[in-house]
């Protein structure tokens, strides 16, 4: 696996795994038919969207790391209800 396939891997790095993956199983199991798994990719864009808006918010206050590890995001879901 190439680092860069490692990095999107990483729980830490990519908080969108668990959509990513569901964005695959569907395409495989549709036989790459887009238009059945609509639902998938807006999850996987409202997660990516939700998550940029949290990294920008950090940077701007200072924050470091910009992202969140994998078990603040765990909390920040917890506390919020999942909103994506």
């Amino acid at each position: 696996m190439s680092r860069h396939a490692r990095k999107l891997r990483d729980h830490n790095t990519n908080p969108c795994v668990a959509e990513t993956d569901a964005t695959t199983k569907c395409m495989n199991d549709n036989n790459y038919n887009k238009d059945l798994c609509t639902d998938y990719f807006l999850k996987y864009k409202n997660c990516r969207t939700f998550w940029h808006e949290i990294m920008m918010q950090r940077k701007r206050s200072g924050v470091r790391p910009e992202m969140p590890s994998a078990e603040e995001r765990k909390k920040i879901l917890e506390s919020m209800g999942k909103p994506y």
